[in-house]
């Protein structure tokens, strides 16, 4: 998003993130380009230990979009607005009994997410070709290699995805990132 706030930028990267996981199989150079980088760096590094290569691939990959999550969106308001949502939630506890005033509450804690949406995405539109064209290359990789399972049982996405969680709870506690 622009200072204005425009949504533009994230609608491009999500139309263009669409368009390559749609024709990635007819984007021969753009398949090429990315195997060309990939092969080499990531895909040696698991190949030289499957578990560990992949780690250090997610760790990287986490810290990355971490820094740009920090550095893309003002930490500020969005330190204020959980702060606010977290003050809610209390008072929503302390009303429990309260259906009408419930109600109220949930209404206002509703208010919330248009607000952190804007705010949180601006890093979307600088991460999500890169981070597609990843997972992308991580499909056609690990095909190649017949689909290996991570500590015997973990297919590729769902060893990233939760990894990935791992690391970006503790990495955006380091970092101190909203």
């Amino acid at each position: 998003m622009d200072k204005k706030g425009s949504f533009k930028p994230v609608v491009i990267a999500l139309i263009i993130s669409m368009l390559i996981a749609l024709f990635w199989n007819n984007l021969n150079f753009l398949k090429n380009i990315v195997h060309t980088i990939l092969d080499p760096s990531a895909g040696a590094l698991i190949n030289w230990q499957l578990e560990i290569g992949m780690l250090l691939i997610v760790l990287i990959l986490t810290l990355i979009t971490t820094l740009i999550q920090k550095y893309t969106t003002d930490q500020n308001a969005l330190k204020d607005l959980k702060r606010e949502q977290k003050a809610l939630q209390k008072e929503m506890k302390e009303h429990k009994g309260n259906p009408q005033k419930l109600m109220e509450l949930q209404k206002k804690s509703f208010e919330f997410l248009p607000r952190t949406f804007k705010l949180s995405m601006r890093s979307f539109a600088y991460t999500a070709i890169p981070l597609l064209l990843f997972f992308r290359w991580f499909m056609d990789f690990f095909q190649s290699i017949n689909n290996p399972k991570f500590f015997g049982f973990l297919g590729w996405f769902l060893f990233y995805l939760l990894f990935s969680i791992i690391f970006s709870s503790i990495l955006r506690k380091v970092l101190k990132v909203a």
